[in-house]
């Protein structure tokens, strides 16, 4: 029997952010790792060549996956929003209507991921030196990406419900594992960039059967039933409501990031080995932010539900600060440390001047970064997620190509694909800051109140 979880609609805010960001940062440290693992063995034991290749498939993967988190994600605040407001009956609904809905699409995204990653590939400009490699890596991954789509929508209804520890247990778990596998697959069966993939693929089965043996085997009202797996129609529309637009900002973020690497590859191997060795690097500056995110769109969701509305304004005010603030320290530390940094994945000269030369032009920007993540965190946690999506698509991915797309032929330097992400940054934040602070986004759901209050506040 697992031990009952709180709402966090009580409680010192500080406290209960802080305390469920952190199995969160921890969780997305060891998910980090898979990627980090893989290239970190890759590039030191197979060279740069196979480097890049595993690197080009990155902003890929992250596009296709991104936009099935994202529906997770939306699934998660439905859940949350009953979750804060007591309604159990609502919660079961929403549960097995997101797993029941994970189930097709990974089934979906496997057939398709397999069948396309040559043609993909191919429009992405890879160089033919590295394709045949990177169609290997590629195609075993989305082989097994229904165990990362159920992944997250495991881990998206444990943490919507305040759980951010199990998922980090799970995670330490499949992290060990495969960094073992890493290192079997690659230095002693000799696979290549195959085994690297391999080893990706069965740690993400082994933190997916985790879970889902977890949420079976729960007393809660989240409890997982087999039998009762299928589409409520409500619930259904709902979850695509909230979770579309987030799914499709991840990929519209992601589907830019792909015509960012398409540039960057046609600076050759060696500017593909090294962005994709800082690409590494940055992950890690990234955590916090994804971590104190993660964090206010559970806490806005269930505080929102259960009415709290001046608990979830001084809640929102403390998770962007402590996320902009932790994310420009983690930038000053790249920053400096670029070039060690860089040389852990490759220390081959070239592939550390061009690694270096793009961590700092972006690093100290991590703080802008940061702060269009919190507000866009905190905008679907109270249901509009379409700002959100569309700030995304306009500034990170309209801008941001055009930007390039001008720029590159013009001057004939991989400097324009460094600054582009920055510019965006600022770009969104600013507007991010103007909604934030004249948008109606507490009193939408003031006025679309359709969820009962918590049994405590009726008496």
């Amino acid at each position: 029997m697992t031990k009952a979880v709180e709402p966090m609609t009580s409680g010192a805010i500080w406290k209960r952010l802080t305390f469920f960001a952190l199995p969160l940062f921890l969780g997305n440290l060891f998910q980090q790792l898979y990627n980090t693992v893989d290239s970190l063995i890759v590039g030191n034991f197979l060279g740069s060549s196979a480097l890049a290749a595993v690197s080009s498939s990155g902003s890929l993967i992250f596009m296709l996956i991104g936009f099935l988190s994202g529906i997770a994600g939306g699934a998660g605040v439905a859940v949350a929003r009953r979750f804060g407001a007591g309604d159990n009956e609502g919660v079961e609904r929403a549960v097995h209507t997101t797993v029941a809905f994970g189930l097709v699409a990974g089934s979906v995204m496997t057939v398709l991921g397999v069948l396309l990653s040559p043609q993909i590939l191919l429009w992405m400009g890879t160089p033919e030196s590295v394709l045949p490699q990177s169609i290997t890596y590629l195609r075993i991954y989305f082989a097994g990406s229904l165990f990362f789509v159920m992944y997250n929508i495991f881990v998206g209804i444990l943490q919507a419900v305040g759980d951010s520890r199990h998922p980090l247990y799970y995670l330490m778990v499949s992290s060990v594992v495969n960094l073992v596998l890493d290192v079997v697959f690659i230095e002693f069966a000799h696979t290549g960039v195959g085994g690297a993939a391999f080893a990706t693929v069965i740690s993400q089965a082994v933190s997916a059967v985790l879970c889902l043996v977890h949420l079976l085997r729960s007393r809660e009202c989240y409890r997982l039933r087999l039998r009762k797996l299928g589409f409520d129609l409500h619930y259904l529309r709902e979850i695509i409501r909230l979770g579309l637009p987030s799914g499709v900002q991840n990929s519209i973020i992601a589907f830019s990031n792909v015509l960012v690497q398409s540039n960057v590859n046609a600076f050759g191997e060696m500017a593909m080995a090294g962005c994709g060795a800082y690409s590494k690097v940055e992950g890690f500056g990234f955590l916090p932010i994804n971590s104190f995110t993660m964090a206010l769109t559970t806490f806005v969701g269930q505080n929102l539900g259960g009415h709290e509305f001046e608990r979830t304004r001084k809640g929102v005010r403390f998770g962007v600060l402590t996320t902009v603030l932790l994310a420009e320290g983690i930038g000053v530390v790249i920053f400096l440390l670029a070039p060690q940094l860089i040389a852990a994945f490759d220390p081959t000269q070239e592939v550390v001047r061009f690694g270096t030369d793009k961590a700092r032009t972006s690093a100290l920007f991590y703080f802008l970064l940061a702060y269009s993540h919190s507000i866009a965190a905190v905008l679907r946690g109270a249901g509009k997620a379409i700002i959100p999506m569309f700030t995304m698509m306009v500034c990170w991915c309209v801008i941001r190509v055009s930007f390039l797309t001008i720029t590159v032929p013009l001057t004939h330097s991989i400097q324009m694909v460094y600054w582009v992400y920055p510019l965006t940054w600022a770009l969104s934040s600013t507007f991010f800051f103007w909604y934030y602070h004249h948008g109606n986004w507490l009193n939408f759901e003031i006025a679309n109140r359709r969820l009962p209050r918590r049994a405590a506040e009726k008496d």
